[in-house]
């Protein structure tokens, strides 16, 4: 496999910021407030790498890059932020940093930066309802993404979880769930669905779907080191965060050292799962180990 992963991410996070910039709504469209605060947050300069993960899966299926799925892949990126904005709010984990740039909240006041993250959510499924593709796959794709960030092993769900797990003893189990839910569902999901929209079937679906809760894991452990090991200026958010509020994470339980070793693992048990798919794969395995081994 040879792939230039960053020009792949790169590519894929333009044709995504293309697509966002034409979906939200203008600085200056009434009310001005809202549409900047939505703006501040999803242009803050982002990876995009739910939306890259969807095109990949796109390819994999395919064997191409499915036109318009990069309409699917900024209603995940809306989604996505909207979560950020709410997780970094004072009621939340109370960050005042986020890519580098001052959290919503911050630089918006926190009814603003509550109603951004509505409206982020209520237009990413705008958005999915709108896809070209044929009508079932769109029922499909809007049905997993919202189980995803829901509150049954998904985003919203997870999220409680790591709020009432604050200063308790973690545990593996415990740890396990957080991530698979709080991170892991939107990933996977993001895979899935962007295979679903190439016209996935059923076998293709739960290849994907093993991919993705692997790679999800993984990248949340890899970002639960970096909260250990890098400072604030590499993450663009605040640094020790996890530790200084008494997170359940990977490290927390397992240390550092097995944690890398687990995420290597993972990954590599992702990669089984895309086997049939040969070199049409690549890009999708590439995207997935840098999420291992990115250093913000």
């Amino acid at each position: 496999m040879c792939v230039d992963v960053k020009s792949l991410i790169q590519e894929g996070a333009d044709l995504t910021d293309r697509a966002l910039e034409a979906l939200i709504p203008s600085a200056t469209t009434a009310p001005a407030s809202i549409h900047g605060a939505m703006r501040h947050s999803v242009f803050a300069g982002g990876k995009r790498l739910r939306p890259v993960l969807a095109m990949q899966a796109g390819i994999t299926v395919a064997g191409v890059l499915p036109k318009g799925i990069d309409r699917l892949g900024a209603g995940l990126e809306m989604l996505h932020t909207y979560s950020l904005i709410h997780d970094d709010l004072p009621a939340l984990d109370n960050d005042d940093l986020r890519r580098g740039k001052p959290t919503c909240h911050k630089a918006f006041g926190e009814a603003v930066a509550i109603l951004a993250g509505d409206a982020l959510q209520t237009r990413a499924f705008e958005v999915l309802a709108g896809l070209e593709c044929p009508p079932a796959a769109t029922v499909q794709i809007i049905a997993l993404i919202a189980n995803a960030v829901g509150t049954v092993e998904g985003m919203i769900g997870g999220q409680v979880l790591d709020i009432e797990s604050e200063h308790l003893k973690p545990t593996p189990e415990l740890v396990d769930a957080i991530h698979r839910a709080k991170t892991g569902a939107l990933i996977r999901v993001s895979v899935v669905s962007g295979g679903v929209f190439a016209g996935a079937g059923a076998d293709d679906v739960a290849r994907l779907d093993r991919f993705g809760s692997k790679a999800g894991l993984a990248f949340q452990i890899a970002d639960d080191v970096l909260d250990v090991t890098a400072d604030s200026a590499t993450l663009g958010k605040t640094a020790g965060k996890d530790l200084a509020t008494e997170k359940a994470t990977w490290p927390a339980v397992h240390g550092v050292e097995q944690s890398l070793r687990d995420a290597a693992r993972l990954i590599d048990e992702a990669f089984a799962a895309l086997e049939p798919y040969g070199s049409r794969a690549d890009g999708l395995k590439a995207v997935a180990r840098y999420l291992v081994e990115r250093k913000n």
